[in-house]
């Protein structure tokens, strides 16, 4: 008897799990089986630099993940020819750019930058920054190894979508790398934040004059450029590459895909009644310099640089996913919404030791926003304040105040 109770009470509990897993809206293994994560692990074009040296190239049509997908991460180092990652002291990673384009089919494993301006599309993200400015899915620099990129399931970033692509198109990925090899250099600070004296640079690779007032940026560290090495410093030349971990899932009805937004602090924008699109109304300048507080004759115990934009939303939307970029002397980055709602703060990690991903005195990590879902709405043409914000006791050029927000327009 008391055999046959106990498999009567088995077989009764194994009645009522199968019950209760059926009525649940995506059981676990359905979900599992309809999420199932897949990881490539692909490497940039090689990457030649001597001391001093700088690369900013554009690679096109990478490898790259294919097909309806979603994409669920994107995480990138520089790397030796061994596999080793290489660390910031040695080769700064200023940044680097994942950029989507539609090419007309036939041309796809042509130069980007060569081709027609009819022969290709940008399939830039969802931001509000004008066209050829920020344009990127994924971005980051020296924080890339300890910034979390991965996006909560059941959201991703659709790609590939068949009724997307224009017709007589294909779909390709570029990627962009700045790298400035900073070994022997007379400043490693300075070359960091590309300071034109430093690089003797005075007009923009198009042979433009620079502004006298422009002290460094992105216009001196230019491809080709180099930065100023001690004396008797000799080094020789090393072949690197970007490598980047994508993870994805196949696209399907359980997927809530998620828009990119990426705002910039030094965006110079004004509402005009009569514009008739988003970009036409802003002028992101992506760089800006921060003054020391002594020059300012602002100098106090803090001395903090702090700069704000507001931004009207186009779209609206729940936020998935929230991280600010800045350069060091960075000291965190908030987006509000209206009413002044905090939405999302992003804090450097400062690295502390010697070993890659831990380089002192750089940024090595952002810290990230992941809100739970439905908690975080942004509605259409809601005004959001971006805030930036720089240790300004000593002077800074050259630094940025981006924020990457990605936002699912339908709640999970």
């Amino acid at each position: 008897m008391l055999r046959e109770m106990k498999t009567f009470n088995l077989g009764w509990l194994l009645f009522v799990a199968i019950l209760l897993i059926s009525a649940l809206p995506f059981s676990q293994a359905s979900r599992s089986k309809q999420h199932k994560v897949r990881t490539g692990v692909f490497r940039s074009p090689q990457i030649v630099l001597g001391p001093g040296s700088v690369a900013n190239k554009l690679f096109s049509n990478i490898d790259f993940p294919r097909g309806h997908i979603a994409l669920k991460s994107f995480d990138a180092e520089i790397i030796d020819e061994s596999g080793n990652p290489v660390p910031l002291y040695d080769t700064y990673l200023h940044h680097w750019l994942v950029l989507k384009f539609y090419v007309r089919k036939g041309l796809e494993n042509q130069d980007i930058s060569k081709l027609n301006s009819s022969d290709y599309i940008s399939g830039r993200n969802s931001g509000i920054c004008q066209d050829g400015a920020l344009d990127q899915f994924f971005g980051l620099g020296s924080e890339t190894r300890r910034t979390k990129t991965h996006i909560p399931d059941p959201y991703g970033i659709e790609i590939g979508s068949p009724t997307k692509i224009p017709s007589g198109f294909v779909e390709t990925w570029g990627l962009n790398v700045h790298a400035i090899d900073t070994r022997g250099v007379e400043d490693r600070m300075g070359c960091t934040e590309c300071r034109c004296n430093l690089y003797n640079v005075t007009k923009e690779e198009n042979g433009t004059p620079l502004s006298p007032n422009y002290d460094g940026g992105l216009l001196c560290c230019y491809d080709g450029t180099k930065c100023r090495l001690k004396d008797g410093f000799i080094g020789i030349e090393r072949t690197l590459y970007l490598q980047y971990i994508v993870k994805w899932v196949d696209m399907n009805s359980l997927i809530v895909p998620v828009n990119v937004y990426i705002f910039d602090v030094s965006d110079i924008w004004k509402r005009s009644r009569n514009s008739t699109g988003i970009n036409s109304e802003h002028n992101c300048q992506v760089e800006y310099q921060v003054e020391s507080c002594r020059a300012t004759g602002s100098e106090n115990d803090k001395c903090i640089d702090a700069e704000s934009v507001s931004l009207d939303m186009p779209f609206g939307g729940y936020l998935v996913y929230g991280v600010a970029h800045q350069h060091a002397g960075g000291t965190g980055s908030a987006l509000y919404g209206k009413d002044g709602r905090s939405l999302c703060s992003s804090i450097p990690i400062y690295g502390t030791g010697e070993e890659a991903g831990n380089e002192n005195g750089y940024i090595v990590g952002m810290s990230t926003c992941y809100p739970k879902p439905g908690t975080k709405k942004i509605s259409k043409g809601e005004t959001l304040i971006l805030e930036s914000n720089y240790s300004s006791i000593k002077q800074h050029t050259g630094v940025m105040g981006l924020f990457y927000i990605l936002v699912a327009e339908t709640m999970a």
